[in-house]
């Protein structure tokens, strides 16, 4: 089962400063043991939306929007990848995360759909 726990944005992540030193230690930490766990897939923080695009899709037209996007409670800041037995381990390792905010904050953990899924 493959789950990935979704950083959302801030304020700060959106203006592109970058997460302070002692948070990067602490979230490579993290990464390490998910690592060492052998259920670490990926990892990554995401550049601000101002350097991104989005598709918009309507019927047979597709119309690009360039970033910055405004709604930042809406956007994301960075990833992980795990890949683990159950839910309950998924959940497990999420309790773990560092928390990736100067203050409250929240991360967001989705299932990803297996191709077995689909049959």
């Amino acid at each position: 089962m493959r789950f990935m726990i979704l950083v959302k944005a801030s304020n700060e992540s959106e203006a592109g400063v970058m997460p302070s030193q002692e948070l990067l230690h602490t979230m490579g930490e993290y990464h390490e043991q998910l690592a060492k766990a052998g259920v670490l897939l990926d990892a990554n923080g995401l550049q601000p939306t101002s350097k991104g695009w989005r598709i918009r899709y309507s019927g047979g037209a597709r119309t690009v929007i360039d970033g910055p996007f405004t709604e930042t409670k809406e956007l994301l800041a960075g990833y992980t990848i795990i890949q683990v037995k159950s839910r309950e381990e998924a959940l497990e390792w999420a309790r773990r995360y560092p928390n990736p905010y100067p203050g409250d904050g929240e991360i967001e953990v989705r299932q990803i759909f297996e191709l077995e899924d689909f049959n």
